[in-house]
C-alpha cells in the first residue's frame, strides 16, 4: 500500500466540493484538476560551457525529484553563437504523485525562502486555465547544496490544470494553497 501525498488528499476532500459548490457543478468530472507541473531552466551561457547545462539537468533532478531532459535548440542563431541541436536548457514534466509532492515542498518550504516574499502573482494565466510562474533563484529548494552551486539560476515553473477558464484555474489553485498577492486577507 502506498501512501497519498497529503495534497492528493486535500484535492479529493477539501478542494472538489468547495469547487463543485462556488462552479455549481454538477459532477466530480467537472471540477477542475491540475494535470501536470512542468520546470523548465534555460542556460544561458551553455553555448560557451557545456558544464553548465550538466549541473543544470543535476540540480534540476534533485528538486523535481525526476530525471530532468535536455532541451536544444531549433534554430541556429549567429548572434547568440547558437546553433540547432546544441543543448540550451532543462525541462522536467511532473504528473500525479510526483506532481503533488513537488506541489507540497513548493508551497510550505520553498516559497517562504524567498526574501521580501509577499505571494505570487496572479496575473500570469495563459486564458486557457494554465498558471506560469517563475523563481528567481532556484536555492530556495532545500535539497540545492549551496556550497556546491556554481551560479545562481532561475527556473520557471507551469501549471498545467483542466479548467476552461482562468478564473476556475485560479480557484483551484488558491484552494490548493498557493499564496496569491491578493489572498492574503483570508
Amino acid at each position: 500500500m502506498s501512501l497519498k501525498p497529503t495534497f492528493q488528499k486535500k484535492y479529493r476532500e477539501e478542494v472538489v466540493p468547495a469547487l463543485m459548490e462556488q462552479f455549481g457543478y454538477e459532477t466530480i468530472m467537472q471540477v477542475p484538476k491540475l494535470q501536470k507541473i512542468c520546470i523548465n531552466q534555460g542556460v544561458g551561457g551553455a553555448t560557451q560551457d557545456k558544464k553548465m547545462v550538466e549541473n543544470a539537468l543535476a540540480e534540476l533532478t534533485m528538486i523535481a525529484g525526476q530525471k530532468a531532459v535536455p532541451t536544444k535548440a531549433r534554430n541556429s542563431i549567429s548572434n547568440f553563437k547558437l546553433r540547432e541541436g546544441m543543448t540550451i536548457g532543462a525541462r522536467v514534466t511532473l504528473r500525479n504523485e510526483r506532481m503533488f509532492e513537488f506541489l507540497e515542498r513548493l508551497i510550505n518550504v520553498a516559497l517562504p525562502r524567498v526574501r521580501d516574499f509577499r505571494g505570487i502573482n496572479d496575473k500570469s494565466f495563459d486564458g486557457r486555465g494554465n498558471y506560469s510562474m517563475g523563481v528567481t533563484e532556484h536555492i530556495i529548494f532545500p535539497e540545492i547544496d549551496l556550497d556546491k552551486v556554481s551560479k545562481i539560476t532561475g527556473l520557471d515553473i507551469t501549471f498545467v490544470t483542466s479548467a476552461k477558464t482562468d478564473a476556475e484555474a485560479l480557484a483551484l489553485l488558491k484552494l490548493l494553497g498557493l499564496p496569491f498577492k491578493n489572498n492574503q486577507k483570508n
